[in-house]
């Protein structure tokens, strides 16, 4: 597994500037409860159709403690874990779920401060019929996940690093996150004021 220790100290908001918008999910996928704390880890990757969440059900047993189990989910109109599913992928480490479906059981979740990102909470459960591949290639708020990739999210969004080129985009990040905690407001002030108006000036624009 790859040492992803390093990238709870990275916002998606640094990460999305460095691999732009497509490695970013959508705005729909989000925090399920307030003040989830950023969460960081190599995805385990879970397909369920429509209707199903055996998959999800079966990764929570083979997930290595530290994965983000992520999910590719066949609708929302039928949750793919409750409480009792969330307490015991807490319980054996694993860092939180990120799916394009529903959960239910948030007040459960939400008392164990068990990380999950989704579209939703829903009451009524999915079955437990379908087998499929765990760890292939999942597509989840727009973007393509596979096993291992770097899983970054909290409150400001869900950024996918791809697995191949982690060590590079947190050396990247960790230089960008420096060079702009070491300048002032005034200095930003300046340098992003300048790039405007010349921005403006290349448009014909007059004051």
């Amino acid at each position: 597994m790859n040492d992803t220790s390093g990238f709870k100290d990275i916002s998606p908001t640094t990460l999305a500037d460095l691999l732009g918008r497509g490695q970013v999910m959508d705005i729909d996928i989000r925090p399920l409860w307030p003040s989830i704390p950023r969460v960081a880890g190599p995805a385990f990757t879970v397909r369920c159709p429509p209707g199903d969440n055996l998959m999800l059900h079966a990764a929570i047993h083979r997930a290595e403690p530290g994965s983000v189990i992520v999910v590719e989910s066949g609708d929302v109109d039928y949750a793919l874990a409750g409480g009792n599913v969330c307490a015991v992928a807490q319980r054996r480490g694993i860092a939180a779920f990120v799916t394009d479906g529903v959960i239910r059981d948030l007040a459960e979740v939400r008392e164990r401060e068990f990380p999950v990102f989704a579209r939703g909470v829903i009451p009524i459960p999915g079955s437990k019929k379908a087998v499929e591949p765990l760890n292939g290639t999942v597509r989840c708020g727009g973007v393509d996940v596979d096993a291992g990739d770097i899983v970054v999210a909290d409150e400001e969004g869900i950024v996918v690093v791809p697995r191949a080129r982690h060590e590079q985009v947190l050396v990247d990040a960790r230089a960008k996150a420096a060079k702009e905690a070491g300048e002032s407001l005034d200095a930003w002030e300046a340098a992003h004021r300048a790039r405007i108006d010349s921005i403006l000036r290349s448009g014909g624009f007059e004051d």
